[in-house]
């Protein structure tokens, strides 16, 4: 069996205010959404944000972004610390830039209004480039 990823559902809170942050931050257009519903275009997939049930709303504490085991990774097409930049000077909260020996890329994580993370992903200039943070 070979299988692609069509589609990442974070079950969220707010549906709105998560699909305006993606849609803002990120430029995801909206493809589909309902009451409960939004669904992005992501590219190569989707990504999927569905109202949490409210026995689940009840329990969860909204001012405590919770841990969890999910990352959305976006690959971007400009500078990592420019766009970093961009996003702390809107409020978002990002940790630092880093890479590893011999890996292609920049990485840096944020995190959304629900504390969902996510990491910026920005390919170096060349595979020689060491490590000017």
């Amino acid at each position: 069996m070979k299988a692609k990823l069509s589609d990442v559902i974070l079950y969220v809170r707010d549906v709105d205010n998560l699909k305006k942050f993606y849609a803002e931050h990120f430029g995801l257009q909206v493809i589909e959404e309902d009451s409960v519903w939004a669904l992005l275009d992501a590219g190569n997939s989707s990504l999927g944000l569905h109202r949490m049930g409210d026995q689940y709303l009840q329990q969860s504490d909204f001012n405590h972004p919770s841990d969890n085991n999910t990352k959305i990774v976006f690959e971007i097409d400009q500078d990592i610390r420019t766009a970093r930049a961009g996003m702390i000077s809107k409020g978002i909260k990002m940790k630092e830039i880093k890479t590893f020996e011999s890996y292609d890329f920049w990485l840096c994580d944020g995190r959304d209004p629900e504390g969902n993370v996510f990491q910026l992903k920005s390919r170096k200039a060349n595979s020689s480039d060491h490590d000017p943070y």
